[in-house]
């Protein structure tokens, strides 16, 4: 089978692999469709250490290939997906409801930082009949795809803000992942929506998406802009979402006393301590909630997002700005990794 793989840091190619065979509690997919990521970049790049050779790619969907003896429940041929974290459901963490740090801190997420990732023409699915999720008929691949990690780490976002109906919150960054917590923040029953982004494109998805502000943080202090709208009183929610110590420090800053922010950013390419500045934390006494997360992985996780769409609440194919067959999976991730002309995410189609 042809695979998306990382050769060594800073160089991709297309390899041939052998079709891998599943276990007891495995299942081997066929891709039909996948969504490449930032945190694919990231990885290239030496963000994320993994081997050299590793297989890329956590946002795939397709069909059943072959079930494990003990994968009950499915068919071959169904259409699934499979979310960017895939949990055991056995572990401490996962019994304890920390089903993103299976085993360990961020160890749900196994696709390319723990084995081969699903950016391949088949791919294995770790204790299947947890993670396995069946689409909808009447739910596209197209859109399926974005419940992978998308749709799933942005919401997280917007939960882990702890939105209460009519709150005020500021999400810094409309990349995909900030364009679903706009979604998430929307859903959850926020009454105004401050987006901070500076790209006209991504700024046209988050008014659609139902941001009400737009701070561009090329036009002068973000943190000044907000504490503008807001009359001086700052936001209940801050949700950062790109993972640059610049916008976790102006996140903390435009948060009043007793809100919380949520970090869905990967700060790995910047691995110095972040800054906290000690007014804008109340002096350590300022009754601000910090709270991260890796992406929600699981079957009823997925199967909830597809209600989402199925019902028409949610449309995320919108982001879908680029499509290729996997042949040109090279050219793909190239322009997602130097964002060129105006890419937000890049549909591969098998």
């Amino acid at each position: 089978m042809k695979t998306f793989t990382m050769l060594e840091i800073g160089k991709t190619a297309i390899v041939e692999k052998p079709i891998p065979t599943p276990g007891p509690n495995e299942a081997l997919v066929k891709t039909t469709a996948s969504l490449i990521c930032t945190s694919d970049v990231h990885t290239v790049k030496g963000a994320l250490p993994v081997e050299n050779g590793r297989t890329l790619g956590h946002e795939s969907v397709g069909v059943i290939a072959a079930l494990g003896s003990a994968v009950t429940g499915f068919t071959e041929g169904q259409r699934v997906a499979v979310n960017a974290v895939t949990p055991c459901f056995e572990c401490s963490y996962c019994q304890r409801g920390f089903t993103s740090q299976c085993g360990g801190l961020l160890g749900g997420y196994k696709y390319t930082a723990q084995v081969d990732g699903n950016m391949a023409e088949y791919f294995l699915v770790p204790a299947a009949r947890g993670n396995l999720a069946p689409i909808p008929d009447e739910l596209s691949d197209d859109a399926a795809v974005y419940a992978c990690d998308m749709l799933s780490t942005g919401l997280m976002g917007a939960e882990h803000a702890q939105i209460e109906i009519g709150d005020t919150v500021a999400i810094f960054a409309q990349g995909a992942v900030g364009l679903c917590a706009t979604i998430g923040a929307k859903l959850r029953g926020a009454g105004r929506i401050i987006a901070v982004e500076s790209r006209p494109e991504r700024i046209a998805l988050a008014q659609r998406f139902g941001a009400d502000d737009i701070v561009d943080f090329t036009a002068g202090d973000p943190v000044a802009q907000i504490m503008d709208l807001t009359g001086g009183v700052g936001v209940d929610s801050s949700i950062e979402a790109l993972g640059f110590p610049q916008t976790f420090e102006a996140a903390l800053a435009c948060l009043k006393a007793g809100g919380t922010l949520s970090n869905i950013g990967y700060h790995g390419e910047n691995p110095a301590p972040l800054p906290l500045d000690l007014t804008a934390w109340g002096l350590g006494m300022g009754d601000k909630t910090i709270r991260t997360g890796l992406c929600t992985g699981g079957s009823d996780r997925m199967s909830r997002l597809f209600t989402l769409m199925t019902t028409g609440k949610v449309d995320p194919t919108v982001m879908t700005t680029h499509r290729f067959g996997f042949d040109d999976v090279e050219e793909a991730f190239v322009m997602m990794a130097e964002k060129r002309d105006n890419i937000v995410k890049p549909l591969i189609t098998f």
